[in-house]
Parts: C-alpha cells; structure tokens; sequence
C-alpha cells in the first residue's frame, strides 16, 4: 500500500501513550474516515519494559496482562506490611505483548499507517511539517511524545527527580516465590541515604522479576544495579542458583517541569513527554489510558485536545513530594511506610489515581506531617 504525505493525524512515537492513543481512535467509528499516520523509528519487536497498574475488576487489556496481584508485601527497615488490595488488582504487562496487540489491531485498520523513520523537527504552521530522516510529512494536528529538549536544561528551577532501575528475570531450580504476592518496595537493601529499594513481581513459583530501583537526582553506572541486585537476591531471597531470562532498564522523569505547557493549537504532547507519568511515583499506564479518553472526546467536541488533561491540585501535591525528596532523599523510606501504614490502601490508590476525596486528601497529608513537609510545603509556594 503506497503512503501519502499528508494525514489528519500523525502520531510520533509508538510508546505506550502513542499506541494506546491510536487504539482509541481506531475503535471509535467518528474517526473512520481520518488518515492516522504513526512514526517511530523503532519497528517495536523487542521487550524493552515492563508496565505495572492498578485496577477494580476486568480492564480493557485483560487480555494481554503477564500476570496480576491481589496483595502485596512492603518492607522497610523497621517493619513488614501485607497489603490486601480489595477491591484493586495489581497487574502487569510485557511491553512486547502489548505493542504486538496494538500492531494487529492498528495494521487490519485501512486508514492507519505505520511508518518507521526518525522524527527530526515540527514546524508548526496552519497544517503541521514533520521532517524525518527520510521524508517529509504533513498533518492538520501532531500528537507528539518526544520530550522537549528544554527538560534537559540546566537553568531552569524545576525539581527533577529520575526513577531509574534496572531489573532481572530470573529461573531458579526449585520453587521460591510465592506467585500470590509481589513487593511493592523493600527498603531492607539500600544504596546509602538515599531512597532506593527493591521491587519483586513473582510470574510463578520459579521466575520472578527482580529489580532494584532509584528516586535520586543522580544515576548510577550499570554495575551498582547489579551489585544491588546480586546482593538481594543471595541474602534477602536466599536464592542461590538461578539463571537470567530477561533484562530491562529505564529512566522515568519525576518532576514538576511543566511539560503541558508544550501543546500548541496544532501539537499536543503525550506521553512522558507530555508530562503523563504522574511526578510522584513514576506510573503512567492508567493515566494513560484516561488522559487519551479526554483527548478523544475534546476532539470530537471540536476542542483543543490537550484541555482538561492536568488537575491542579495533585500537580500541588506531587510538587511537595518531589520537593522533599530534592532536599531530603533519605526521607523517601519513611514517607512510603507512612503512606502504606497509616492509610487505607483504597483511599491510597485513590488519591494515586487522582480520584480521592479532599477528605480523604486531608488525612493522607496528616499521617506526611513532618518538619520536612512543612518546610517543602512552603518553599514551593
């Protein structure tokens, strides 16, 4: 099938926000006749990730998760907290399952087109230029996930804190894991003063994913991930023989930078690059999947499609949190025990997914009362 040049939309980057908002058109019959257009210079054949999200009852990618949870383990270096989830489920998805999904959804659809190329610029006129390597095309409006080149700056006064991990699949010989539970963060093996801890989702009795995970300013050479994680999985798993399935690595921005603040009447940024992980924990997926629901109704009311996508008052709370991580890494550790021991975790997980009530809202910020809040509260007034 020959490709045109010009397109109603062109979708740049085919990540979890760009596939997932090229699913949502593809299966809204309002956008039948538009010409979608994705550009990335990856064909996405590999398993690069591993996204993890909550949920109440049967989601839309049942079909494609690795495996889910109903309780989960949290340690820190005092105590040990089990987590019954009721009524969330935990759940994961290799990455490769869900771009293989989409790409079979998207390629039986005759008005989607894939094309893999590296994006070099946007002009940003009346009908959209996006140069790439090979080409050149054109569109009435660009979703775009490339992160602004502006991020990376120096001289702005942005907290940036980097969630950056790097984790292992691995076999062993006899059952270890117990397949029922994962942790959420164990704080038992740390890098230092620092907010580091250790993540395990169990896929069975006998593999698990193990990764050992930083909230610093800071990243580390690859060689202290795998100390870290050679370390915990001798003396806190007791595990001694086991060989290495997978491997995966990231580097999720944490932070206050206003990302939103890069759409345009004619380009909207999604993704990381639209400021869509949420800055105080680093999750993405199902915020993902809601703020692509409002883009898909702004546009079919003739909106502009970035409108209605942030709510003010957590981007307030996760400033603070971010601020006193900044200041004081080390208190990361004691603000996560606070969060999963005083807090109901249904109220918790609303409030991570931004649906809690100001109620619910006043009493997680009591059992975060500290001199560290107060003093992070005021400085990002």
């Amino acid at each position: 099938m020959s490709i045109s040049n010009s397109f109603d939309y062109i979708i740049i980057g085919n990540g979890l926000a760009g596939f997932q908002l090229a699913l949502a058109l593809a299966e809204d019959s309002f956008f039948d006749g538009k010409q979608v257009a994705l550009i990335d210079k990856s064909p996405k054949t590999k398993n690069d990730k591993t996204w993890s999200f909550w949920e109440e009852g049967k989601g839309k990618w049942d079909d494609i998760i690795t495996k889910s949870w109903n309780e989960s383990l949290f340690f820190s270096s005092k105590k040990q907290l089990t987590l019954n989830l009721n009524p969330y489920t935990y759940k994961t998805i290799h990455a490769l399952d869900f771009y293989t999904e989409a790409k079979r959804i998207l390629k039986a659809k005759t008005n989607f087109y894939f094309i893999v190329d590296d994006v070099l610029s946007l002009e940003d006129s009346s009908k959209t230029i996006v140069k790439t390597e090979f080409n050149s095309y054109s569109a009435h409006h660009v979703f775009d996930s490339r992160i602004t080149e502006d991020y990376f700056s120096e001289l702005n006064n942005y907290t940036k804190i980097i969630q950056h991990f790097k984790g292992i699949i691995i076999e062993t010989e006899t059952p270890s894991f117990n397949p029922e539970q994962f942790t959420m963060m164990d704080y038992r093996l740390k890098d230092g003063e620092q907010t580091t801890f250790t993540y395990v989702l169990p896929l069975s009795e006998t593999t698990a994913l193990v990764e050992f995970t930083y909230f610093t300013t800071t990243v580390v050479d690859e060689v202290t991930y795998d100390r870290f994680i050679k370390k915990y999985i001798s003396e806190v798993l007791k595990i001694d023989n086991y060989s290495i399935l997978e491997t995966e690595s990231g580097s999720i921005p944490m932070t206050n930078f206003p990302f939103e603040n890069y759409s345009t009447k004619n380009i909207t940024k999604i993704g990381t690059g639209g400021g869509w992980v949420k800055g105080s924990t680093g999750y993405s997926f199902k915020h993902t999947e809601k703020k692509v629901a409002i883009i898909i109704k702004n546009l079919k009311q003739s909106k502009k499609p970035s409108k209605g996508l942030f709510k003010q008052k957590y981007k307030f709370y996760d400033k603070i949190f971010l601020k006193v991580l900044e200041d004081e890494n080390e208190k990361g550790e004691w603000i996560f025990e606070q969060f999963y021991d005083k807090n109901n975790i249904e109220t918790m997980l609303r409030f991570l997914d931004e649906e809690s009530t100001f109620i619910e809202e006043l009493k997680i910020m009591k059992s975060l009362f500290s001199s560290a809040f107060i003093k992070a509260f005021f400085k990002t007034l």
